[in-house]
């Protein structure tokens, strides 16, 4: 049987990954590793769904809410983190288990990412100033002028790729689609990874999706939403896009009751969980769709022989 070095457990939002991730930690004597583009960010450890108390003392957890709302964290600055923990948890011989809703970090991890060239600073900083106070259509409308290619790829309504596309272009001349063929090494063999999406009941899945989304605001989102409408943080920032964050910040803000924005939250939710199908179904072919219930026993069959410890 081929070693296994790393599990992968991807899947739509509100669908167990993270307490299928803790249980397999405790049983195989791994490490948990976030793989969620959201959950890295401290500020919104509620409206996020990070691991809670009880899945925290299952194993230990790495890269949740250990970036700052400032930042904007991108996929290459997840990929130097994660390549840091692997080398961590190998020398401990801890079993990584890689769980998160965010195909594009699982795609980065088995496939490699771009080699895409660095954004001097300046040229970042000048970008974004450029932008400030557009909407992300004008945005997308500059981008279509000067990068097709790109603007043919991104939805009008995605500001943070749409900025990133004009930085690029800015910064070399050329459009990103041009240096998105070209792909760094993975930091993972797919060879020796068990890989599994979970693929939940829509139906079930979408009553999930509402009823955390109201669990969330009992245990505080709003306060936590209202934390960060203080920092006055650039709308633009991943963390101020985050499911719901729009929505309750238009509330805070006296835009509309809170009632509305729930509803908006869970619609929003709910759609992004269909994208999160759709990414796996064509990006992600390594990955076994398998039912929540049914996970934890076809990872271990996989990975016990080789992992298990007493």
């Amino acid at each position: 049987m081929t070693p296994i070095t790393a599990v992968l457990i991807a899947g739509p939002t509100a669908s167990g990954k993270s307490a299928l991730a803790a249980r397999l930690a405790a049983r195989l004597g791994g490490a948990v590793v976030n793989a969620d583009s959201m959950q890295v960010y401290r500020d919104l450890e509620i409206l996020t769904a990070r691991p809670r108390a009880q899945e925290l003392a299952c194993a230990r957890h790495l890269l949740f809410g250990h970036v700052d709302g400032a930042v904007n964290y991108s996929v290459g600055r997840y990929l130097a983190d994660a390549e840091a923990t692997l080398a961590g948890l190998r020398a401990q011989n801890l079993l990584p288990i890689f769980v998160g809703g965010t195909g594009l970090y699982f795609k980065a991890l088995t496939q490699g990412l771009s080699d895409i060239p660095k954004v001097p600073e300046e040229i970042r900083a000048a970008v974004r100033a450029r932008a400030e106070g557009r909407s992300a259509a004008a945005l997308h409308a500059e981008l279509a002028a000067c990068d097709p290619a790109s603007a043919e790829r991104l939805r009008p309504t995605d500001p943070q790729r749409i900025l990133r596309a004009l930085e690029v272009f800015t910064a070399t001349g050329q459009s990103l689609a041009a240096f998105q063929g070209l792909k760094q090494s993975p930091l993972l063999d797919p060879k020796f990874c068990r890989a599994i999406f979970l693929a939940p009941n829509r139906e079930a899945l979408r009553n999930a999706i509402d009823q955390r989304f109201e669990t969330m605001l009992a245990e505080g989102a709003l306060s936590e939403v209202e934390a960060l409408a203080r920092r006055g943080l650039d709308p633009a920032l991943p963390v101020m896009r985050a499911h719901g964050v729009p929505h309750l910040l238009r509330h805070v803000a006296g835009v509309c009751d809170l009632a509305e924005a729930a509803y908006l939250g869970k619609s929003d939710t709910r759609h992004y969980a269909k994208r999160q199908f759709t990414f796996a179904r064509h990006q992600l072919p390594m990955f076994q769709w398998v039912e929540p219930e049914m996970a934890e026993e076809v990872v271990m069959s996989a990975v016990a022989p080789n992992h298990a410890i007493s």
